[in-house]
C-alpha cells in the first residue's frame, strides 16, 4: 500500500509538472501602466512599442495612462494590481529614486512594490526657449539669469519630475530663483511654451523635437553626450559647462511583485528583441531616444544605481 501510495504521489508531482510547463502565457490581453499624460515622447514610444509586442505575444496590449503625484498615482495603480502576468508598468527614475526621497508618506515601496523587467530605454534631455521670448541661445539664458529685470517662469511635470530636478540644480549652482510652473507632462508643457506661458524647460527632446525643426520653439542645449542628429547645430550640456548634472531620462519596464519568474522572462525577452531590432532603434533615434538593453538583474542593478546618484543629487540641492 505504502508503495502505491508514493507511485501515485509521483504521478501527481509529473502531471503537475507537466500542467504548469505547458501553461501558455498570454491568454487574454496585457495592460501596460503609463503614468504620464497622453501626447508625450514616452506615450508615443510605449503605444509604438505596445503594437510590436502585442503581435509577438499573440495578445493585444492595452496602454492606460494613469497621471497625477509624479507618476505616483499610476505607480500606484500598478503596485496593487493582481501579480499575475497580465498588468505592467512603465516607470521611470522620478517614480524609483526621486520621489521616495520627496514624498514623506507613500502607500507603496517602489523597492518591494515591482520587479524589474527590462531597462527599455533613455530620452536625450535638451533645454528649450519658447519664440516668444529673447532666449535664443545659452548666453542670453545666462544674460537673463543675471540680470534684475529677467524674469523666467520654467515648464515642469511636477515636483520631482527630471524637469524639476534640473531646475532645481541649476538655480542652485547659478544662484538664481527660476520660477517653477508644473503641468501634467511634456506633451502641455510643449503646448505651453508654443503659447508663451512659459519661456523656457528642461525635458525630453522628443517632446519638442517637430516644434523646434518647423521654428515654434528653440533648443538651446541637449543632454547627449554628442550633439544630435536631428539638431547637429545645437551644443551639449558638456560644451556649455553643465556636464557635472548626470541625471538620465531613462524608462524601463516593472511588474507587481509576485509576478511569475516564467512571465518575466519572457516579457524581458520579447522587449529585448524588439530595442534591438533595426526598426525599433530607427524610430527611437527619431525621437532622440536609444535603446537600453539586459536581463531583470541587470536592470535591478541599473536602478541600485540610479537610486544612489539621485539621492547625493537631492541632499546636494536642498544644503
Amino acid at each position: 500500500m505504502a508503495i502505491v501510495k508514493i507511485q501515485l504521489a509521483v504521478i501527481c508531482l509529473l502531471v503537475t509538472t507537466c500542467s504548469f510547463a505547458q501553461t501558455q502565457w498570454p491568454t487574454k490581453p496585457i495592460k501596460f501602466i503609463v503614468p504620464i499624460a497622453v501626447g508625450g515622447v514616452t506615450d508615443a514610444i510605449i503605444r509604438k512599442a505596445s503594437q510590436s509586442l502585442s503581435l509577438k505575444l499573440g495578445q493585444s496590449i492595452v496602454v492606460e495612462n494613469i497621471v497625477g503625484a509624479n507618476g505616483n498615482i499610476g505607480a500606484e495603480a500598478c503596485a496593487r494590481a493582481n501579480a499575475d502576468g497580465y498588468t505592467f508598468c512603465i516607470l521611470n527614475t522620478g517614480i524609483t529614486s526621486v520621489n521616495p526621497l520627496l514624498y514623506e508618506k507613500q502607500t507603496f515601496d517602489p523597492i518591494k512594490a515591482f520587479i524589474p523587467v527590462a531597462n527599455f530605454y533613455s530620452l536625450t534631455g535638451a533645454i528649450v526657449a519658447s519664440r516668444n521670448s529673447n532666449l535664443k541661445s545659452f548666453k542670453d539664458l545666462r544674460h537673463m539669469t543675471k540680470s534684475e529685470t529677467g524674469e523666467i517662469n520654467f515648464g515642469t511635470i511636477g515636483v520631482g519630475s527630471y524637469p524639476a530636478i534640473f531646475l532645481s540644480w541649476l538655480n542652485k549652482t547659478w544662484d538664481t530663483k527660476i520660477a517653477e510652473i508644473p503641468y501634467k507632462g511634456g506633451g502641455p508643457v510643449s503646448i505651453a511654451l508654443q503659447a508663451g506661458e512659459v519661456q523656457l524647460s528642461a525635458a525630453a527632446l522628443g517632446n519638442f523635437l517637430g516644434q523646434v525643426k518647423d521654428g515654434r520653439l528653440e533648443a538651446i542645449a541637449v543632454s547627449s553626450q554628442n550633439r544630435t542628429k536631428q539638431l547637429p547645430q545645437v551644443p551639449t550640456f558638456k560644451e556649455l559647462g553643465l556636464d557635472d548634472f548626470k541625471g538620465k531620462l531613462w524608462w524601463g519596464v516593472f511588474a507587481p511583485a509576485g509576478t511569475p519568474n516564467a512571465f518575466i522572462g519572457r516579457m524581458n525577452a520579447e522587449i529585448n528583441l524588439l530595442a534591438n531590432s533595426p526598426q525599433f532603434i530607427e524610430y527611437l533615434e527619431s525621437q532622440a531616444a536609444e535603446p537600453l538593453t539586459g536581463t531583470p538583474d541587470d536592470f535591478s542593478k541599473y536602478v541600485k544605481l540610479d537610486q544612489a546618484w539621485t539621492a547625493e543629487l537631492i541632499k546636494e540641492i536642498k544644503k
